[in-house]
């Protein structure tokens, strides 16, 4: 691991404030560990399932083939394709809620890590220019709590193309995996909060109340949890109303 003046800014809050793993509640003990916010056992441990996914949401499938059975019997989605990592149950709620609620830093490090393997199960190579784009907070969230987990993912990964836009300036052959434009193009307008309704509801709560401007042609949406996907699938809709072509996402956790 490279170390960067972040890197020890990390290790010294930590040293300092110690909090320790997210999941174990181990001590961390070098600039790696504090970097991710995870012991390098509990690290080693999560990572992305293998085998096949369901052509719609994303989630692993079980014994169907193809499309998993909520999706075949979902209806249509205005999204095209959509890839969900982790499930949000035991050690991997733990690791969300923490970094949800907790505000660790550090876990957006682990994952940005997580996003960038996640956007390799997309087919991007049908795109020629894609845009992340991530899923807005509710009107004013930012305001009353100074923190909002996905806009801070964007945050890191707007960083990340930053620096890969340096790299090819000066003449570096390869852009790094995930190293994609942000564009913050969605703007939500007050709704009630989705986590407070039933799946019916969650399906009605945002019709309409997604705008977008200057959206990209070929768009990959970042969220955190995916429940029915109403919110992604509003979000995808508003996309596609002020013209984009394609649309893809990313759901770091799904129930």
């Amino acid at each position: 691991m490279k170390i960067t003046l972040s890197k020890i800014l990390y290790y010294i809050e930590e040293y300092l404030f110690p909090s320790g793993c997210a999941l174990c509640g181990r001590a961390l003990l070098d600039i790696e560990e504090t970097w991710y916010g995870l012991c390098r056992n509990c690290r080693t441990e999560i990572g992305i399932e293998e085998g096949e996914r369901c052509e719609v949401c994303g989630r692993p499938l079980i014994s169907e083939i193809g499309v998993c059975l909520p999706c075949r019997n979902g209806g249509a989605h205005s999204y095209d394709r959509i890839v969900c990592i982790f499930p949000y149950t035991g050690r991997f709620q733990k690791l969300l809620i923490a970094y949800k609620y907790g505000r660790s830093r550090a876990l957006g490090n682990f994952f940005l890590e997580i996003l960038k393997k996640a956007l390799e199960l997309l087919p991007l190579q049908e795109l020629k220019s894609p845009v992340l784009v991530p899923v807005p907070p509710r009107p004013g969230k930012i305001k009353r709590s100074g923190w909002d987990q996905v806009e801070f993912l964007a945050k890191l990964l707007d960083g990340e193309y930053r620096k890969a836009e340096k790299k090819a300036l000066y003449g570096a052959e390869n852009t790094p995996p995930g190293a994609f434009p942000v564009r913050r193009c969605l703007k939500r307008l007050p709704t009630k909060s989705q986590k407070e309704l039933n799946r019916e509801m969650r399906k009605t709560n945002l019709a309409g109340k997604i705008r977008s401007k200057n959206a990209p042609k070929e768009a990959v949406l970042f969220d955190d949890v995916l429940t029915t996907g109403s919110t992604l699938d509003a979000c995808a809709e508003a996309l596609k109303k002020a013209g984009a072509e394609k649309v893809y996402g990313i759901c770091l956790f799904y129930n």
